[in-house]
């Protein structure tokens, strides 16, 4: 038992006992070399294809070149929101910082809207002023950006737990898709001299990332909002609640994400009497892990006369 005269730590605060949720505070279980690895690969290759795409005068290849730049800014900041969400709770966080992946992958995915725009634009320019395209150059170029962002994607998908990992990962298919979009391009032009070829696809890899990037943004300001888990259905939970024998009813009821995958629950709860709390207390946590996967549960309960504030 704690002793009132000693200071109370972070660590006891944060302790969990018998009965209490199993979540974890910290981020567990993601390797930061996965994230490292990543960066350090894209970021080299960027610099190569950029430099390849200006002397060849592809589209197709300097947009790739600057989805992959993208990248490794976006799988740079997914690193350091890993880092950031493996710090324990403190006095100041008492949550943790597994808000940090879901920040970062929000700012990622507006990088990613920003750099589509500009495709966009610039493949519409060309449309109405056709530029001459180095073929064979893009085309070997964008067969190395492949390989590497194969490679990479491999890497990333290994991380399933992450949102943030799969904001980057999200990015890497882009540039996989922008990697297939210069391979053909180059091709293209090598063998017929078709330049418009270039912008097309290069407007067409835009369209197809478009929609994963979208998702990706609403999924992070989702979380970051505090919105209900997509896969808890609010109502049910409140209906659920209310028909268990000896609850009256439901108020001031919360659903929301602490970190990804980590649903957590509070409200208030009107019973008969309070003999009958740790019996009720029993039930309505084991009905809202088995039904509604939810194992972090804070009730406070309240007898008739409470609810009105008499």
């Amino acid at each position: 038992m704690h002793n009132k005269h000693e200071s109370i730590t972070p660590s006891q605060l944060h302790a969990h006992r018998a009965g209490d949720a199993s979540h974890h505070h910290v981020a567990e279980g993601r390797s930061p070399k996965i994230l490292g690895f990543s960066v350090l690969l894209t970021l080299t290759f960027a610099a190569i294809e950029a430099l390849a795409g200006f002397w060849s005068n592809s589209l197709a290849l300097i947009s790739d070149a600057g989805h992959m730049v993208t990248d490794s800014t976006a799988l740079g900041l997914a690193l350091l929101a890993q880092m950031i969400a493996r710090r324990p709770p403190s006095p100041k966080h008492s949550f943790g910082f597994g808000r940090a992946e879901a920040l970062a992958a929000f700012i990622n995915a507006l990088a990613m809207l920003a750099i589509v725009g500009w495709i966009v634009f610039e493949a519409i320019q060309r449309f109405s002023a056709p530029q001459a395209v180095q073929g064979k150059a893009v085309f070997v170029v964008a067969l190395i950006g492949l390989l590497i962002n194969l490679m990479v994607a491999w890497v990333l998908s290994h991380d399933k737990e992450s949102v943030n990992a799969r904001a980057a990962l999200v990015h890497v298919i882009g540039d996989l898709l922008g990697s297939v979009a210069a391979l053909v391009a180059g091709a293209v032009i090598y063998i017929t001299g078709w330049m418009t070829i270039d912008p097309l696809l290069s407007l067409l890899v835009s369209l197809l990332i478009l929609k994963s990037t979208v998702d990706v943004l609403r999924d992070a300001y989702h979380f970051l909002m505090e919105g209900v888990p997509h896969h808890i259905d609010y109502l049910q939970v409140g209906e659920d609640l209310a028909a268990i024998d000896g609850v009256l009813s439901v108020h001031d009821l919360h659903v929301w994400e602490m970190t990804p995958g980590q649903p957590a629950l509070i409200g208030h709860v009107e019973i008969r009497s309070m003999g009958e709390w740790p019996t009720l207390l029993h039930a309505i946590k084991l009905m809202l892990l088995e039904k509604h996967g939810i194992d972090h549960v804070t009730l406070q309960a309240e007898l008739p006369g409470m609810v009105n504030g008499d």
